[in-house]
């Protein structure tokens, strides 16, 4: 779901002009940012029993992926955000932060605790789109290229004739991004 979530920041983008395109990005990401270190360090391993690529791992992300970890990094994004560029972009921020725990819920099989460290051993959510990869890569499709065209069309609206151009081109740089960005994930199921 990397292309998707990139597509969700694109979108946002177009409502929310006060949010750099690259926060919105990494912010889509930082979930999977905090999840990078964990792994690396044993803390938050992937279970490859099912096969490696696409939504076949079980990632076992007890700390960064679980609903209270989410809304803490969401929190603190939103704050870094609000001293940066005010109270509006904070909110937006915070919300395109969480909005990842939301989207890995869809796609996720019942791997996202709702406490860190699955405290209290309560049921694991996710509602396992990836076990369906045409639907998975559909709903991720879907978020992209609407994501995208919410942010073409913003752009070039803005744009004077002069910057028209420029706007178009950023536009079409964003959409060969995001395309790649798509296509390395679905080239992982292969």
């Amino acid at each position: 779901m990397f292309a998707g979530h990139f597509g969700l920041a694109a979108g946002v983008r177009a409502k929310a002009p006060e949010v750099p395109l690259g926060a919105l990005m990494v912010g889509t990401q930082l979930l999977d940012v905090v999840f990078v270190p964990l792994y690396l360090t044993g803390v938050e391993p992937i279970d490859t029993q099912l096969g490696e690529g696409y939504g076949r791992g079980i990632i076992h992300a007890e700390y960064s992926h679980s609903l209270l970890g989410a809304l803490i990094i969401a929190v603190l994004a939103g704050l870094a955000a609000r001293r940066l560029w005010g109270k509006r972009a904070g909110l937006i921020l915070a919300g395109v932060v969480f909005s990842h725990w939301v989207l890995d819920l869809v796609v996720h099989r019942a791997d996202l605790p709702l406490l860190p460290g699955n405290w209290g051993d309560l049921p694991l959510l996710g509602w396992g789109a990836w076990r369906s990869e045409g639907l998975s890569i559909g709903l991720e499709l879907i978020i992209l290229v609407v994501g995208f065209f919410m942010y073409m069309r913003s752009s070039l609206r803005k744009a004077d004739g002069t910057r028209k151009r420029t706007a178009l081109l950023s536009s079409i740089v964003l959409g060969l991004m995001l395309g790649f960005a798509l296509l390395t994930d679905v080239t992982s199921l292969f």
